[in-house]
């Protein structure tokens, strides 16, 4: 009898420890049906506002980006904030800084030091640097720190870091300068694509003195040798004469543009809320950049196009977002 009831004692433990293992395994299944992961994704696939409190670093995606001020590096040429430093909180109360609504913002005055004696205008801009913080790489040439057009040999797409690529912008023209020569007053370029020596392209906005809006156009600079520069009107004209252009931009106004390369294909596109955008794309099929040794890299920020003016005078541009994409093989 004393064996009995221990069997059945052994037969009811047996079923408990069973039960018990069923119970975990259906709360595993229900965690598996929304695991933590997912949910932690979502979150952090929801827009983020912008912090005054934060340097621009923590604000935007500057990993692939370094900065040039027009400040004294030693040797009489602007100064160059790398990488790491630039990811580092870095903020200059003078030329860039984070906003009181979070934008980042870029500042130029006329009078500063310039990338080279060959430049004729003072900067504080990005320079893409796809290498990021791996300086064993070179800044410049055919290599992974630089793109190529998807038109280029593919030995160079091979060894660039990309190909194509794609830049977008929101951005608020603050204050362009006022005084200098007619051909310069309130000039500046807020976007680019830079070549080995040449520029496929410079947006620029501009806003004379007189009026109260601004006008966008852009520039495409095809290689020595392979024609003239060629200029495309977006919103209003370039001309240092023009009357207030209708649907321009005012100072303050945020407007996004995106530069987008592919192949010889290069298109620009103007947004604005509650507007339809404006869209320009070019052929740069005989414009030279689809030859081997062509390196390209976007630039961004506040590019100082007048320096006949009063050396206080300056430029100024609030970012509100900046992305930039390039295809791999």
């Amino acid at each position: 009898m004393k064996l009995l009831n221990l069997f059945f004692a052994f037969l009811v433990c047996i079923t408990i420890s069973h039960c018990s293992s069923n119970d975990k395994g259906d709360d595993d299944v229900v965690e598996k049906e929304i695991p933590k992961e997912e949910v932690t994704e979502e979150e952090n696939n929801e827009p983020k506002g912008l912090d005054a409190n934060l340097a621009p670093s923590e604000n935007f995606d500057l990993s692939t980006w370094n900065l040039n001020i027009p400040i004294n590096e030693g040797d009489g040429t602007s100064t160059d904030i790398s990488v790491s430093q630039l990811n580092n909180n870095y903020e200059n109360s003078k030329f860039f800084y984070t906003a009181t609504d979070g934008g980042m913002v870029f500042k130029c005055p006329i009078a500063g030091f310039k990338t080279s004696e060959g430049t004729s205008y003072t900067r504080t801009e990005f320079r893409e640097m796809l290498r990021g913080t791996n300086t064993g790489i070179k800044t410049q040439g055919v290599n992974k720190n630089n793109w190529v057009f998807g038109s280029a040999p593919t030995a160079d797409i091979s060894a660039a870091a990309g190909f194509d690529g794609e830049m977008s912008a929101t951005v608020a023209v603050n204050y362009v300068t006022t005084t200098g020569n007619d051909g310069q007053i309130g000039r500046v370029i807020v976007g680019q694509i830079h070549a080995n020596d040449d520029e496929p392209i410079r947006i620029y906005y501009r806003k004379l003195k007189n009026n109260t809006l601004g006008s966008i156009y852009f520039a495409h600079e095809p290689r020595e040798g392979y024609g003239a520069e060629q200029w495309y009107d977006l919103i209003g004209s370039r001309s240092s004469s023009a009357s207030n252009p209708e649907d321009g931009i005012a100072l303050g106004e945020k407007f996004s543009y995106k530069i987008k390369v592919v192949s010889n294909a290069l298109t620009v596109t103007i947004s604005r809320e509650g507007k339809a955008d404006v869209i320009k794309t070019i052929d740069m099929v005989n414009s030279g950049y689809d030859e081997g040794g062509q390196y390209m890299y976007f630039k961004a920020g506040v590019y100082n196009q007048n320096n006949t003016g009063d050396a206080d005078d300056y430029v100024q541009a609030t970012f509100y977002e900046l992305e930039k994409s390039h295809s791999t093989k």
